[in-house]
């Protein structure tokens, strides 16, 4: 008799601890820890350093033809990003490697301000310098490369310099790259093709 108690009791007893043990459902469960801010794990953007474009080509793509010899000659929109906080002064120069002499320098410019982003479409010379091309003349000098002579390329090439070139007007590209020996921070290039 006392065993037939005895059993009731215990399925009792085993039924109360499956009630309290981890097996409950999840629905019913409580979370007792604090939600968490979701973790970044986008990799932070790459410093590119200076970076030098045109809104009139791309890199390696052809260079329209109202800035050569052919159109209006007149120098294209730059623009550039990425200038070292301790830049002192900002250089440019233009040139075609694919010239029989070459390189054939078609464009000088110095002492730009840091502060610079772009040279507009036929930009004076206002604040900073152009030096002489390799037709002797000072400014821009569109690409012209031989009739029939194919792709040729050319070269811009922006240089962040850490002091100032110090140069008087019309100095000669290889003044300039002789001033900045030992002071370029940075260059960035772009290069765009012209044939005729």
């Amino acid at each position: 008799m006392k065993l037939r108690l005895l059993i009731p009791f215990l399925v009792a007893v085993a039924l109360l601890g499956a009630c309290s043990s981890g097996d409950s459902d999840p629905d019913d469960a409580t979370t007792t820890t604090e939600p968490t801010e979701s973790a970044d794990t986008s990799a932070p953007e790459e410093d590119q350093g200076l970076v030098l474009t045109s809104a009139a080509f791309g890199e390696g793509e052809a260079i329209p033809a109202r800035y050569g010899c052919d159109g209006d000659d007149i120098s294209p929109q730059l623009l550039w990003s990425g200038v070292p906080e301790d830049a002192a002064e900002l250089a440019l120069v233009m040139d075609d490697p694919d010239a029989p002499e070459p390189p054939f320098v078609h464009w000088v410019a110095y002492g730009l301000a840091p502060s610079m982003l772009e040279l507009i479409e036929e930009q004076e010379a206002d604040g900073f310098v152009y030096g002489t091309n390799s037709a002797g003349s000072t400014g821009y000098l569109g690409p012209c490369p031989p009739p029939g002579d194919g792709e040729h390329r050319y070269v811009f090439t922006l240089y962040a310099l850490d002091e100032e070139a110090s140069l008087g007007p019309g100095a000669s590209a290889e003044e300039l790259r002789s001033a900045m020996e030992g002071h370029i921070l940075e260059e960035a290039t772009l290069s765009g093709l012209y044939e005729r």
